[in-house]
């Protein structure tokens, strides 16, 4: 265990929420839902986000961050409590940002279903994509798409998190450099949660920051509708394998490490309970919210400010709000179904007032919500 991780053990002696939080935020991993349960703790306790400058909806990517990625960085200095947009990490340029005792996570996919996603997702953006019928005639012979000269472009087509995490995917992995790397993660990041127990990784967040059930209780925000999920064939989930193969192995590494931090902090039935408790908060919430009780495809979302960046063949959903909710009740919900680009430029408009708002080309009814 490295020397971050030891915090997480300290007996249960009553702690104190942790409000200086910087949260890497990686490409198609539930990373939006966590966003905005990032957001939503800010505006609660009223703290400072480093937000994306000028026009920005990112902090640089995919260039490699730099503190001039920051509004107002200039003028506020190492004042920031939350940093959580899309960036390409850099340790020195976010310590610059971020106070000493900032609480560093991230979260990770699983790389096969997380490459399916990104072709779903970024079948236009990027070149590798273009002229494969589908996912898996790319999968037959990658090299044959994916070509080094758009490297910037194609990062989404391989090894995207490796890339998120400030690292060259397009890297030979021997052993030993992908050991150095792992071994750097490890010594930059307090935690790593896992996609495909997002539930767990709630509650081992919510351990971790010493926050309450309702700060890690969330809506699922930016996931698509299972009509544009394509069939992977077992071949080309092998083929991920060794196409991605440091994702591949960063993944089987925190997957692993993920666990052991349970075992070692809270237990595996205690997480039991726990999940339970918050799915079932989760439920209320959702009953109080929302007119449809579950997420509606991107034609269904009745108000058009509530609709999430649309993007390549994924249709992204959305939700509908109950129409007879009280004003209190109302923001409350508001704030958990808001997408991730309302939601930075609300935050944005609120922390910068002078400023002139980010263009979205989205409606701006919903900003009068919050003048009620």
């Amino acid at each position: 265990f490295s020397e971050r991780h030891k915090e997480l053990l300290l007996p249960s002696m009553p702690c104190h929420a942790k409000t200086n939080v910087m949260f890497l935020k990686t490409h198609k991993t539930a990373s939006s839902t966590i966003l905005n349960i990032m957001f939503r703790f800010a505006e609660k306790y009223n703290l400072t986000v480093a937000l994306p400058a000028g026009q920005l909806l990112h902090l640089g990517y995919p260039q490699t961050f730099l503190t001039q990625f920051v509004e107002e960085f200039q003028a506020i200095g190492q004042n920031y409590n939350i940093m959580c947009n899309h960036l390409r990490f850099n340790p020195s340029e976010v310590q610059k940002v971020m106070p000493a005792n900032t609480f560093y996570f991230s979260i990770l996919r699983n790389p096969i279903p997380l490459l399916e996603s990104s072709y779903a997702y970024y079948k236009d953006a990027v070149p590798a994509f273009w002229f494969s019928k589908d996912v898996n005639e790319y999968l037959a012979s990658p090299t044959k798409y994916y070509h080094k000269v758009d490297n910037k472009r194609n990062i989404y087509a391989r090894n995207i998190m490796w890339f998120d995490f400030g690292y060259d995917n397009n890297a030979g992995d021997s052993k030993r450099y992908i050991q150095a790397v792992l071994n750097e993660i490890e010594q930059n990041f307090h935690l790593i949660l896992i996609a495909e127990y997002f539930d767990e990784s709630m509650i081992l967040l919510k351990h971790a920051l010493c926050w309450d059930l309702d700060d890690v209780v969330y809506f699922k925000l930016n996931s698509r509708s299972q009509d544009t999920v394509q069939t992977l064939t077992p071949e080309s989930e092998e083929r991920i394998k060794v196409w991605c193969s440091l994702d591949w192995k960063l993944y089987l590494h925190f997957n692993h490490t993920f666990w052991r931090t349970i075992e070692k902090t809270i237990g595996l039935k205690d997480l039991e309970k726990e999940v339970n408790h918050l799915r079932t908060r989760q439920k209320e919430l959702m009953k109080t919210c929302l007119s449809d009780q579950e997420a509606v495809g991107k034609d269904h979302i009745k108000n058009k400010a509530l609709l999430p960046f649309q993007s390549g063949a994924a249709n992204i959903l959305g939700y509908n709000l109950r129409q007879d909710l009280d004003n209190r009740t109302l923001r409350t919900c508001q704030k958990m179904v808001m997408p991730e680009l309302q939601y930075t430029s609300y935050l944005y408009s609120i922390q910068h007032p002078h400023k002139e708002k980010k263009q979205l080309g989205l409606p701006w009814q919903w900003t009068s919500f919050q003048e009620k």
